[in-house]
């Protein structure tokens, strides 16, 4: 599915040079105002983690109307929960910023029902937070999960990401979380100018984008841009001791494989960002599903 995905959207980003309440679910696609944009701003590193005040300064120092609604504490790793308890604190610290005592998901559709009641943003950006959410690590992903939200209720949404496979050093990646901000303008400019007026992208599709750190110190520029699919590894394996008293310890194993070629993987670690377009849902492409429906035929109760 996701590799018939990438060429459509692949003409509508980069045929150019390269880039260097209730809910408001929408009823039909969202036109995009020729002006500056009203964007719910959210992430899974917290409110107040860097990479989310990175992206708020370039956004708003752009134009945009940019509004934090995000995780009290840090999120990382809860991927699409939300909705799991049946009361929520929320903070209004200073103006136009919100933040939920939950998940991204949370966040997100707090911010769209109470913080955006009425009418819907325009975007839904998620991050940037630490770390990439290229291959499996995308799947458990809260800053992916935000985005997933965000297009579960018909609004169109990014996810960004600043880093590689590669031992984060946290001042380098804090120093990228600015080209990665400055990445995050020029890809809405892009898609605003190519939208004209229309959808900002197509309906129930966002993207998942991963900026690597480029550079000893974090402040070099990304060799391009490619439009990528998720590669379909799983680079962390879990690691279960028992302790002989009915528990277990539980540990991670890094082991990632040989990226796949067109992947996510395989553009980060080259130093160029990866965009890779997602959906909202877990539906396989034509071919698997005809597979799949062969393989079941005749099957009854």
């Amino acid at each position: 599915m996701r590799r018939k995905r990438v060429l459509p959207l692949a003409a509508l980003l980069l045929s150019a040079p390269a880039l260097a309440g209730t809910v408001p679910a929408a009823a039909s696609p969202q036109t995009t105002p020729a002006g500056p944009l009203r964007i719910l701003l959210t992430n899974d590193d917290g409110y107040n983690a860097p990479g989310i005040r990175k992206v708020f300064e370039h956004l708003t120092a752009a134009g945009h109307d940019v509004t934090i609604v995000a995780p009290l504490t840090n999120q990382s790793g809860t991927g699409t929960k939300m909705l799991s308890g049946t009361t929520i604190a929320v903070k209004h610290p200073e103006p136009k910023v919100w933040a939920v005592d939950g998940t991204p998901g949370d966040s997100v559709m707090f911010g769209l029902s109470e913080v955006f009641e009425g009418q819907a943003p325009d975007l839904v950006v998620s991050g940037t937070n630490f770390g990439p959410n290229v291959a499996g690590l995308a799947n458990h992903s809260g800053t992916v999960g935000g985005a997933i939200a965000a297009l579960e209720s018909g609004v169109p949404a990014i996810a960004v990401s600043t880093g590689g496979f590669a031992a984060p050093d946290p001042v380098a990646t804090v120093n990228a979380m600015r080209p990665t901000a400055d990445f995050v303008v020029k890809l809405i400019d892009r898609l605003q100018a190519r939208s004209k007026s229309g959808q900002l992208l197509p309906e129930g599709v966002g993207l998942n984008i991963n900026h690597p750190v480029i550079g000893a110190d974090g402040k070099g520029t990304a060799d391009g841009t490619s439009t990528t699919f998720q590669d379909p590894q799983a680079p962390l394996v879990p690691d279960f001791t028992d302790s002989g008293d009915g528990t277990w310890k539980v540990g991670v194993k890094f082991a990632p494989q040989p990226a796949a070629k067109g992947g996510d993987v395989e553009a980060v670690s080259a130093d160029r960002i990866a965009i890779s377009p997602m959906a909202a849902n877990w539906n396989t492409g034509p071919a698997d599903f005809a597979k799949t429906r062969a393989l079941l035929a005749g099957l009854r109760p």
